[in-house]
């Protein structure tokens, strides 16, 4: 049950990364998931339902969101903004240009 926790905990980090509302009183999503969290906990003690649903589901949204944010920086980090310079280009992509001996 431990493992859950964590992964309820870091699912409720990364909502409150992407979230505008950064309150977890007045944030329905924080508020659903903490539901969910409490209700999972019953029935995969009491009625055995699948016993690591909850766990499963939280760790799909965690890695969805992880990914969604990091899509999000290798967009803003190579998005067009129209035309390079050679340099500048090549410092993009780690490589470096031979020294013009003029």
């Amino acid at each position: 049950m431990n493992s859950n926790i964590q992964i309820v905990r870091s699912l409720a980090r990364e909502v409150r990364r992407v979230s505008q509302n950064k309150s977890t009183k007045d944030n329905a999503m924080l508020q659903y998931i903490l539901e969910q969290a409490h209700a999972h906990k019953e029935t995969s003690q009491v009625l055995c339902k699948a016993r690591e649903e909850l766990k499963n589901l939280a760790e799909t949204y965690v890695c969805y969101l992880k990914s969604q944010q990091t899509c999000k920086d290798i967009h803003k980090q190579y998005a067009g903004k129209g035309e390079r310079s050679i340099k500048e280009t090549a410092d993009l992509v780690g490589f470096k240009l031979p020294h013009d001996p003029k």
